[in-house]
């Protein structure tokens, strides 16, 4: 075995060592073909390597070393407060960064970890990345779990687990358990997710198909979007249709599709969908518009609804001087006092003081003082307090007229 020694400054032209390389600083290594070491690479300070090289352990210490073709390690690379650049292909056991890395050509390892920077031009394929600060990758990502401390740009990606603390940037793909992001996440293209968690803002540029969704600010999905949970503290939108079972959204929330749930919908601002809006159970603190909305439970509005085909529940209240335009179609249906509707239709109908609606068909009616109706149409009873303004004698009727919805 002959190890080989490259002094401070030197330039020597290599095609092979048996046995270990040892360079000092500010060394050029030119190559003939490939740099083939049958042992360890070690560089001391900078180092310029013109070709490939292939070693069974690489290290460096306190500068950059690039190397202008592949690089192929059998064992582990490890840089000590230095940066790495790589011209072509990085192959590696485990890669362990201090600074910087640069890959332009496809990179493979067991485990890559990077203190600063990891930027690659090709695929990179792992089990776990871990970068200290930003990772960019323009090629398809495979791994089972990625963590960065700062911001990460991404092309296609095929992950278990995304864990940033402050802005992503994915093309799109599948991150099959879970996404947790400090700051901003965007998607560029369809994504398939487990969960998705943000502390600011998120956004899905194509089609998402995911399970829970939770973001602290502003979220929006421009196509349309499958999920289990949507929770937001502030505004949501969503520009296509939607599916889900619960959505809870502290402020406003837009859905130029439908919205389909299978549980419960909570808004407490004002909720807007252009088509059609079903769920189990529905609060809204402000107003509520859709071309029509069906509930299999209660509805409770604080401020307005107003739809085309009307709001049907099995039992609909609207709070005090609330508004509602379209029909109201419930079991028992509650206008607070001083609110307005339209037509109400329902097993039990109340009024409380000054309310209002225009037509009123139920088995039961009750007008509390001072509420005003244009036409009463009852099968069983009609109760009226004091002051109650009728337009017209109320119709008891042996069957009621069919429901809207």
């Amino acid at each position: 075995m002959t190890d080989v020694q490259v002094p401070k400054g030197g330039r020597v032209r290599l095609a092979s060592v048996t046995g270990d390389l040892r360079a000092e600083r500010n060394v050029t290594i030119d190559v003939e073909g490939k740099l083939s070491i049958s042992g360890v690479a070690l560089f001391e300070g900078n180092a310029e390597i013109t070709g490939d090289m292939e070693c069974r352990e690489f290290g460096s210490r306190d500068g950059t070393v690039r190397v202008q073709g592949a690089l192929t390690v059998a064992g582990n690379l490890r840089t000590v407060d230095g940066a790495l650049f790589i011209g072509g292909e990085l192959s590696a056991q485990r890669v362990d960064v201090d600074r910087e890395l640069h890959v332009r050509g496809p990179a493979r390892a067991r485990e890559f970890e990077v203190g600063g920077v990891l930027d690659g031009e090709g695929p990179l394929t792992a089990e776990r990345v871990s970068v200290g600060g930003r990772l960019r990758l323009r090629g398809r990502l495979e791994a089972r779990s990625v963590e960065a401390g700062g911001a990460v740009e991404l092309g296609d990606v095929s992950l278990e687990k995304l864990e940033v603390g402050g802005i992503v940037h994915v093309g799109g793909g599948e991150i099959r358990d879970s996404i947790d992001v400090g700051g901003r996440f965007v998607a560029e293209a369809a994504l398939k997710f487990g969960s998705l968690e943000v502390g600011g803002l998120g956004e899905l540029r194509g089609d998402g198909f995911g399970g829970s969704i939770d973001v602290g600010g502003v979220f929006t999905a421009r196509q349309n979007l499958t999920f289990t949970k949507l929770e937001v503290g502030g505004i949501g939108s969503i520009r296509g249709q939607a599916k889900g079972d619960s959505v809870d959204i502290g402020g406003k929330f837009e859905v130029q599709g439908g919205l389909d749930l299978s549980g419960r919908l909570e808004v407490g601002g004002a909720i807007a969908v252009g088509e059609s809006l079903s769920g189990e159970r529905v609060e809204i603190g402000g107003t509520l518009e859709a071309r029509r909305a069906v509930f299999r439970g209660s509805a409770e509005i604080g401020g307005a609804v107003r739809t085309r085909e009307g709001l049907k529940a099995s039992s609909i209240e609207l709070n005090r001087r609330s508004r509602a335009v379209g029909p109201l179609v419930g079991g028992r249906v509650e206008l607070g006092r001083g609110s307005r509707a339209e037509e109400i239709y329902g097993e039990t109908v109340v009024l409380e003081d000054k309310a209002e609606a225009r037509r009123i068909v139920a088995e039961t009616v009750k007008l509390e003082d001072g509420s005003t109706v244009e036409e009463v149409v009852f099968s069983r009873d009609l109760e009226m307090g004091r002051g109650v303004h009728l337009r017209s004698p109320p119709q008891r009727v042996a069957s009621l007229p069919p429901f809207p919805l």
